[in-house]
Formats: C-alpha cells, structure tokens, sequence
C-alpha cells in the first residue's frame, strides 16, 4: 500500500483526490492536513465522502508518508515546504504552479519534473518530486502535441477554452458566486493566462525553435466542472494525414481519445480521459479538446502520476465512467 498525506485538504482538488483515492487499491490515506479545519471529520467538508472516509483533518504532518500531494493553491506549496520537512524518501507531487517552469523546477535540492504523462511519462516513472500540469494547459497541450511532435505548428495558433466554476477554487469571489456566474459568461486573462508558460515551453520542447504566436482566451462558464476548448490553426498536411498523425501519437495513451466526429463536455466530466475531436475547416484544422478540470486537469492526472512514479499501471483506480445525463 501506498501511505499518502495530502496538503491543504478542503479545497476542491483535495476533495477530488479523496474521492478518488478512497476507492484506489493501493492507496492508504494516512492524513489529510488543514490548519483552518483541523480536529473535525474530513466528511463534514467533503460531504459527498460521509459514510466512506472515517477521518478527520489535521494540523500536523507525518514526514514519511511514502507520497504527498500539495493542494495549496498557487503560489504557496514553495512556503509549505520550507516551514514542513519530509524524509528523503517521500515523494511529492504538487498541484499548484510553483513548480511548472524549467526556470521554477529546482527546488532546495528537489528538481521538479513537469508532469503531463502524454509528454514526460519516462521522466516521470523516475521523478520524485513532481509539477502537475494546469487544468486548461493540460486540455490545451493535449490538443497541440501531435502536430508539436511533427513540426506542423508554423502558424499562429487561435484557442478559445471555457472554464467551469470549481477551477476559480472553494473560496468564493465576485466572480465565482452563484447569482453572479448563473446565466451569465465572461472571459478573463486574454491572451496572458498563467498557464501560457508550461503551454509554449512544452510546445518548444517537442518543435525545437517553436515561435508561433499562441492567441488563448479563457472564459468563465456558467457550469461547475469541465473545460471545452476549440482551437485552430493553418493546416499544413492533408486532413487525413493529421487524423493519422493524432492516432498515432496517441495510440498508447489510455485516457486520449481521437475522434472526426463532434464532441460535447459532459464526454469528459467525471473522468480522467481527454477527447479530442478533428475537423477541417476550408485551409484551417479545428480541434476541440475536453477534459474535467478537477479529474484530468487536476487530481486525477496527479493520481495518473503517482501511479506511473509506483510502477503501477496507469490506469489504476481511474477508470471512471462519464456521467451522461
């Protein structure tokens, strides 16, 4: 079994993780930490676990958990472990962003792998120290790697990705409550989202000298999970020797799926899978990408990656079922 200790626990991510762990073979949850909650049953903030987890939070740690995860928003996981030692062996895997940039990735002796399976999986079944992927660069990046990987990005690239209301995280804002996002949309960050960085350094690193302008504008939803994203660009090869190039990149890689045919969200919520659908429009490649921020975009590809770094099958305790109606 894996002892697992997981950082900040009644943010949305760390709900996510324990409803996922709670029913992984190999997990052990040894304890959940949350200063702001400690002493009271884990279920009484993550009320869908009531009945499943018999836990309570904590405010200390145990430093030789075998694997933790940091849930502590952005910014803030370099903080935590400078005031919180863990044994040597411990491995982490932090979802939050401080880690995700080459220039970031060292770390007090700790060097950060970024951890997007579909393009590091050999690094990260060695790593120990672990940079989750952001949710919309996780969508995004899944859309573009293919042609990356086979030096077709030589346009400007058009992306246009809508977010669901849990990725603005537990603590409410102006633009997160209810009244306010119901019925309504808006976009934010155009064209300087902060997971711009991790998008064009992955690019670069599969097309060596990429330079192409990457025009992304995020949008706020009026739905609590999921992301739905188009993007186009010039295409450069015939539809069908793309279509071939997508499968191919991804015929190993349990949790993409490849598809011509139209795609919807709701494909995506509830599990850790990635569809991407292909079309042509005119001399432009349309590609739609959705995921579940919380599962692909954020606990579940951490579990994905803790398997791979425990030489576990991938898949293991992710094979989940869309909720389609």
């Amino acid at each position: 079994m894996i002892n697992i200790g997981i950082i900040g626990g009644s943010g949305y991510t760390a709900g996510e993780l324990l409803r996922l762990l709670a029913n992984h073979p190999q997990a052990n949850i040894d304890f959940v930490y949350s200063t702001t909650n400690a002493g009271s049953p884990v279920a009484s903030v993550h009320q869908d676990l009531f009945g499943d987890l018999e836990l309570n939070f904590t405010d200390t740690v145990n430093p030789n958990v075998d694997v933790v995860f940091l849930c502590l928003g952005h910014g803030k996981s370099i903080a935590f472990l400078e005031a919180n030692a863990f044994s040597e062996s411990t491995r982490i895997i932090d979802l939050g962003n401080d880690f995700r940039l080459e220039k970031d990735a060292a770390f007090n002796g700790k060097n950060f792998v970024y951890s997007l399976p579909e393009l590091n999986k050999n690094q990260i079944k060695q790593a120990q120290y672990i940079a989750n992927p952001g949710c919309f660069a996780t969508a995004i990046q899944l859309a573009l790697l293919p042609l990356a990987a086979n030096r077709l990005l030589n346009n400007a690239v058009h992306i246009n990705a809508t977010t669901g209301s849990t990725g603005a995280g537990v603590q409410p804002s102006a633009t997160s409550h209810h009244p306010w996002r119901i019925g309504n949309m808006s976009h934010y960050k155009a064209f300087e989202h902060q997971h711009m960085g991790e998008i064009i350094q992955s690019l670069g690193q599969l097309q060596n000298g990429f330079d192409q302008e990457v025009l992304f504008i995020p949008n706020r939803g009026d739905f609590t999970r999921g992301i739905f994203a188009t993007l186009y660009t010039k295409l450069s090869k015939s539809f069908d020797e793309v279509t071939a190039l997508y499968e191919k990149y991804y015929s190993n890689e349990p949790f993409v799926r490849v598809t011509t045919d139209s795609i919807h969200l709701k494909l995506a919520v509830q599990t850790n899978k990635c569809f991407v659908s292909l079309e042509q429009k005119g001399d432009y490649l349309l590609i739609t990408s959705v995921i579940d921020n919380l599962v692909k975009g954020a606990s579940g590809q951490a579990i994905q990656n803790m398997n791979l770094m425990f030489g576990l099958d991938e898949t293991t305790g992710l094979q989940l079922k869309a909720t389609g109606f």
